[in-house]
């Protein structure tokens, strides 16, 4: 089947290395032309623009977008006087699932399938295969199955149509939601550990016990095993947390449903609270606790 990347950051690159792998005919293009030089490395073809893009594919078409939310109306914008009736749109980054509601309902107008399909498994989703969370039409899912076939990390596993347009990127939105309280607690775990100086844990160890036969075992411990047996202090890392904005929409969801949700928001407070070493707050806390305590306060 022939595809068309656009959107070809470390993720996309490896999404389209596996689609070629897989033996699909792969286009692809990028802003940067040494992302799209790479192409050739992997058995892909690269096209210098969107309409070469759109010209090299067989009809009906398929893109497939691995790009940042804010700017897919735009790309769609460019798209849409190049396709036709029939051609199928995956968006695969971390949409909004308003947003992909609204531009399947567009879409659908001009006869062209909307396919919002939430992707897991970052950079390891090459050897590993991705989880793909898909929202769409039945038929127009099931078309692109051999591609989500072998993008998944089996045929049988790993992927599926969750619901109607939306559906993917609303289930991606809960995945990361709950992917945040999930590096929280491990990372609020490790941290008691590593500030018990008397006891000499050795954090790497600890990890890779429990990564075998423990109930909290997970590809996520995999991955603070690894990191902390290549770097048990942390050393060079700084302690600055960003957030895709997917935690954000997830405890607005969360208030707009009347749900209870403490640990994913705590979590996603924990973020914002990182990029503040100078903390107007915390100051103001401990300038309280002077006032009507006459507690001490540290001079910074």
């Amino acid at each position: 089947m022939d595809i068309g990347m656009i959107g070809l950051g470390r993720m996309g690159a490896n999404m389209a290395h596996r689609l070629a792998r897989g033996g699909h005919r792969v286009v692809g293009f990028d802003v940067n032309a040494d992302a799209r030089e790479r192409l050739h490395d992997i058995g892909a073809r690269p096209a210098a623009s969107l309409v070469e893009l759109v010209s090299l594919l067989a009809v009906p078409r398929v893109l497939w977008l691995m790009l940042p939310a804010a700017t897919i109306d735009a790309t769609l914008d460019e798209l849409r006087p190049l396709l036709t009736a029939g051609d199928r749109v995956v968006d695969g980054g971390n949409s909004n699932y308003k947003d992909s509601m609204r531009r399947a309902s567009d879409s659908a107008r001009t006869g062209i399938d909307y396919i919002d399909c939430g992707t897991s498994g970052g950079i390891w989703g090459l050897s590993e295969g991705y989880s793909l969370m898909i929202g769409g039409e039945m038929a127009a899912v099931e078309s692109l199955r051999p591609l989500f076939e072998t993008l998944a990390p089996a045929a049988d596993r790993g992927w599926g149509r969750v619901g109607p347009a939306g559906a993917g990127h609303f289930s991606k939105m809960v995945h990361n939601g709950i992917e945040y309280g999930l590096m929280q607690a491990y990372a609020e775990g490790f941290a008691i550990m590593q500030r018990k100086a008397g006891l000499e844990l050795d954090l790497a160890q600890v990890a890779e016990i429990w990564r075998h036969g423990s109930v909290v075992r997970s590809w996520l411990l995999d991955l603070i095993a690894d990191a902390l047996g290549k770097n048990p202090q942390l050393d060079g890392i700084a302690a600055f947390v960003e957030d895709s904005g997917e935690g954000r929409w997830t405890v607005a969801e969360a208030i707009d449903l009347n749900i209870a949700a403490p640990v994913i928001t705590q979590a996603l407070l924990q973020r914002l609270a990182s990029r503040e070493p100078d903390s107007f707050s915390d100051k103001l806390l401990a300038a309280l606790r002077n006032e009507f305590g006459g507690h001490a306060v540290r001079k910074g």
